[in-house]
């Protein structure tokens, strides 16, 4: 996508689109289709939007969606392009941050208001088959829900099947995250004005040589993070590897010599013989 059109599911570009003042309506119809609520979101203030150079070249910074609701509703939303295999964790963390966050040492906890934080990932994560799935706290027995005052949704992007049904929302989005090039969303954007409003800034910043160059460094961060994970994976995949070499060498001690047992698990023969003097 790197000719054409930049690629939404980086979060500088998702930031740009879905925490811009400029069209508040995007964020409107984006949490209106994610969150289902009875009452219709109307308005929403959009927190802090400015992203100064240093965030957009840390490759462990977080530019993310915040926004208050007509709702009274506080919302955080993120966009993680690789499993950190931490992703449930921090987000618990982040949602109690924000839920403390809201008072001041003397105030009431009535004041406390429901908060919500919306994960979407550019990979399968959770063991359900559903692209988006949201979790609140309920009775372990009964499934009674405790409060909905705390939320957590995650919608994962490569889920997404041919057969969901278009004319809900969520799907219409996530069609727009996965290819805002594709003929699906051609369609869409044609009976959808926030749609088309999403593909109208996507093309914009597109065509801007500062917004493209900004994307650039922010990708290239991006990647180097990616490739840091990737290592660190094969880096463990590779010490689990060893670990097992070396449990089946111990139970060959007694009955094979170094040579052999080298040969038959791929350790060093040093290997084996350091596990004969332990």
């Amino acid at each position: 996508m790197s000719r054409g059109l930049l690629d939404p599911k980086v979060d500088f570009v998702f930031k740009n689109i879905f925490g811009s003042p400029n069209h508040p309506e995007i964020l409107i119809s984006f949490l209106n289709a994610t969150l289902k609520p009875k009452r219709k979101i109307v308005t929403v203030d959009i927190k802090k939007t400015d992203i100064e150079k240093q965030y957009i070249e840390d490759k462990y910074s977080r530019l993310d969606v915040k926004a208050t609701t007509s709702n009274d509703e506080i919302i955080n939303i993120e966009i993680q392009l690789k499993n950190e295999n931490n992703m449930i964790k921090r987000s618990l963390y982040y949602l109690s941050k924000m839920y403390e966050e809201q008072l001041n040492e003397k105030e009431d906890y009535s004041k406390l208001v429901r908060t919500v934080c919306i994960n979407i990932l550019n990979f399968k994560y959770l063991k359900t088959d559903n692209f988006h799935t949201g979790y609140r706290f309920k009775e372990i027995e009964t499934n009674e829900e405790l409060t909905d005052v705390m939320e957590v949704h995650f919608i994962e992007i490569p889920k997404l099947e041919d057969s969901n049904d278009e004319k809900d929302m969520l799907v219409a989005w996530t069609e727009f995250l996965k290819d805002p090039e594709s003929e699906k969303v051609r369609g869409l954007e044609l009976s959808i004005e926030e749609i088309r409003q999403a593909k109208d800034e996507l093309i914009r910043m597109s065509n801007d040589s500062t917004q493209r160059q900004l994307y650039d460094i922010r990708a290239n961060s991006l990647r180097d993070k990616i490739s840091e994970l990737n290592a660190a994976e094969r880096k463990g995949i590779e010490k689990g590897k060893k670990e097992e070499k070396m449990a089946i060498a111990r139970n060959l001690l007694d009955i094979l010599d170094n040579e052999t047992i080298a040969l038959k698990t791929g350790l060093t023969t040093l290997d084996v013989e350091k596990l004969r003097r332990k």
